[in-house]
C-alpha cells in the first residue's frame, strides 16, 4: 500500500526526528485527570519555548488545512495536548527539560508521527529471510501444547515430563463439562457461511438478541462509502479530518471495518444473497475520516478523529490503525495514553488494532502503536481454525503492550465502496471492529458498562482458548 500522503508527513527520511515523523511535536500539557489545567501548560511552553497553539480545538472542530500544516500549531485543549509546528531543536530540548520538572504541568513531548491502514500484507513481502521490516531477528513463537508434541524431540525430557505432568493436573481439575467445549476450542472449524459469517458465528453476535440501539460508535479510518445501500437508512454521522478528502471512502479499509463493527443484519445484494456480517447492527455511526484515500495519516488527524468522538457520546471508538513498533522499543506513547485514559474518563472505550508484522510461527513483532497503550483495548486477530492469524502481532512488550483480546480476522466478509460493494479483507483491522461491534452490544445490555467497565466487560465475558495469552489476551469477544 501506497504510503503518499497530502500533509506534513512528506517530511524526507533524513528529517532529524528520523523516517515516518511528521516535524512537528506532540505535547501532553496537563494530565488525563486534571485537563482544566491545560491552560497552565500552554502558559508554561510560552514562556519556556515561546511555543503558542495557532488554532484551539473543541469538540472536534477543526480546521483539516491546520492539521496538514507542518508549521502549524493546534491544541487539544479537551485532550490535555498540543500539537506543535516550527519548533527548533533549542526550543525541543527546553521543553523536555521543563516536562522533567514536576513543578511543571507538562507530562511528556515526543514526535508527531504517521500511521496507515493494518491490512496484511503479502507474505512475498517479508522475503525468504524472514527478517523484520527493519531488519530485526525473528522473535520464536512460544510453544503451545500442539507444538510441543509434533516438536518434542528439541526439548529436554525433564521439560517434557514437567509439562505432560503440569497439563495432566490443569485437566484432572477441570469440570468434566468442560472438556467439550476445550475440544471444540482445539479443533478447526468449517463455518456454513450462507447466513452469517465465521466471525459473527464464533463471537455470538449471530445469536445476540441485541443489535446496538441507542449506542454511538465511532470508527476512524478512510471514511465510509456514504451511499452505500448497506447504511441506507441508517443514523450516520460523519467527519473529515484529512484535508482536501470528503468522508466518502476512497481506499475501502474504512468502509470495510464499519460493515464489521456497525453493517446490516440483512445486507443489500445484487448477486444472489451475502451472509449477514455486522456485530452491532442498529448502533449510530460515527465515520470519521482520520487516514487519507492512501491510507495514511498523521497523530494530529488521529486525536482530532478521538476529540470529535469523545465529544459527540460515542461510547466505543475503533481505530484499526498503526504503525510498526521496533524490537528494541519497549516504551508507548504517552499522547495515546493521555488521549484514552481521557476517553475512560468520559464513558469512552477505545479499542485499537494489535498490528500485523508478525510472520508466524517463525517471528512474532510487539503490538503496535496505539494499541501498545495501557489504556487501549488491543485485538489480536485469529483465523477459522481459531488459531492466531499469521500476520498478528504478539504482547512482547509487557506489561503495557499487551494484546487484551482477540476476534476474527482472516477471510472477514463486509462491505466495500461501490461498485464492488463486498469484499473479503484480513487483518487485525478486520478483528478491531468485531470486538468494537460486540462493544456496543454490551454497552446496550447494561448502562454500567461505560468506559473501563465496558472494557472489563468484555475481557470477562471472553471466551479461553488454548492459546499463549500473549497472542490471544482473555480469548475470542462474544456477544452478550
Amino acid at each position: 500500500m501506497t504510503e503518499d500522503y497530502q500533509g506534513p508527513d512528506q517530511v524526507p527520511e533524513e528529517f532529524p526526528l528520523g523516517p515516518g515523523t511528521t516535524g512537528r511535536f506532540v505535547i501532553v500539557t496537563a494530565p488525563a485527570e486534571r485537563v482544566e489545567a491545560a491552560d497552565e501548560g500552554l502558559t508554561t511552553l510560552s514562556d519556556v519555548a515561546g511555543v503558542s497553539p495557532d488554532e484551539a480545538s473543541e469538540a472536534g472542530d477543526v480546521d483539516p488545512e491546520v492539521l496538514a500544516d507542518s508549521e502549524a500549531s493546534v491544541n487539544f485543549p479537551d485532550l490535555g495536548i498540543l500539537v506543535a509546528g516550527a519548533v527548533d531543536p533549542e526550543q525541543a530540548d527546553r521543553i523536555r527539560a521543563a516536562v522533567d520538572d514536576p513543578q511543571n504541568p507538562l507530562r511528556a513531548i515526543v514526535p508527531e508521527r504517521r500511521y496507515r491502514a493494518l491490512q496484511e500484507r503479502p507474505a512475498d513481502e517479508w522475503g525468504a529471510a524472514q527478517q523484520g521490516p527493519f531488519g530485526e531477528e525473528p522473535v520464536a513463537e512460544v510453544p503451545t501444547a500442539e507444538l510441543l508434541v509434533a516438536t518434542g524431540a528439541q526439548y529436554s525430557r525433564e521439560f517434557l515430563e514437567g509439562y505432560r505432568a503440569a497439563l495432566t493436573n490443569l485437566l484432572e481439575k477441570l469440570p468434566v463439562a468442560d472438556l467439550p467445549v476445550l475440544a471444540e476450542a482445539a479443533a478447526t472449524t468449517a463455518f456454513d457461511e450462507s447466513q452469517f459469517t465465521w466471525g459473527l458465528q464464533v463471537t455470538k453476535a449471530a445469536t445476540s438478541r441485541l443489535s446496538g440501539r441507542g449506542i454511538k460508535v465511532a470508527v476512524l479510518d478512510t471514511g465510509l462509502d456514504l451511499g452505500h445501500p448497506d447504511f441506507a437508512g441508517r443514523n450516520v454521522v460523519s467527519r473529515s479530518f484529512v484535508l482536501g478528502q470528503a468522508v466518502q471512502d476512497g481506499n475501502g479499509h474504512g468502509s470495510h471495518c464499519i460493515g464489521t463493527a456497525c453493517g446490516p443484519r440483512a445486507p443489500f445484494s445484487t448477486v444472489g444473497r451475502t451472509p449477514s456480517f455486522g456485530c452491532a447492527s442498529n448502533c449510530d455511526i460515527f465515520a470519521g475520516k482520520v487516514l487519507n484515500n492512501q491510507g495514511s495519516g498523521t497523530t494530529a488527524g488521529i486525536l482530532a478523529g478521538v476529540q470529535w468522538a469523545i465529544a459527540s457520546g460515542c461510547q466505543v471508538v475503533s481505530m484499526s490503525l498503526g504503525r510498526t513498533i521496533r524490537l528494541d522499543e519497549t516504551g508507548y506513547n504517552p499522547a495515546y495514553e493521555q488521549v484514552a485514559r481521557v476517553a475512560l474518563l468520559r464513558n469512552t472505550l477505545i479499542i485499537a488494532a494489535a498490528s500485523n508484522d508478525s510472520a508466524r510461527p517463525g517471528m512474532i513483532y510487539p503490538v503496535g502503536e496505539p494499541a501498545n497503550s495501557p489504556s487501549i483495548l488491543a485485538v489480536g486477530a485469529i483465523d477459522q481454525s481459531l488459531r492466531p492469524a499469521s500476520f498478528s502481532n504478539g504482547g512482547l512488550n509487557l506489561p503495557h503492550a499487551a494484546v487484551n483480546i482477540a476476534g476474527p480476522g482472516v477471510n472477514i466478509h463486509s462491505s466495500f465502496p461501490r461498485p464492488i460493494l463486498y469484499r473479503r479483507l484480513q487483518g487485525t483491522s478486520m478483528a478491531t471492529p468485531h470486538v468494537a461491534g460486540i462493544a456496543a452490544l454490551w454497552a446496550e445490555a447494561n448502562t454500567m458498562f461505560r468506559g473501563a467497565a465496558l472494557g472489563r466487560q468484555l475481557l470477562h465475558s471472553a471466551r479461553w482458548l488454548p492459546l499463549p495469552s500473549r497472542d490471544v489476551g482473555a480469548g475470542l469477544a462474544q456477544a452478550p
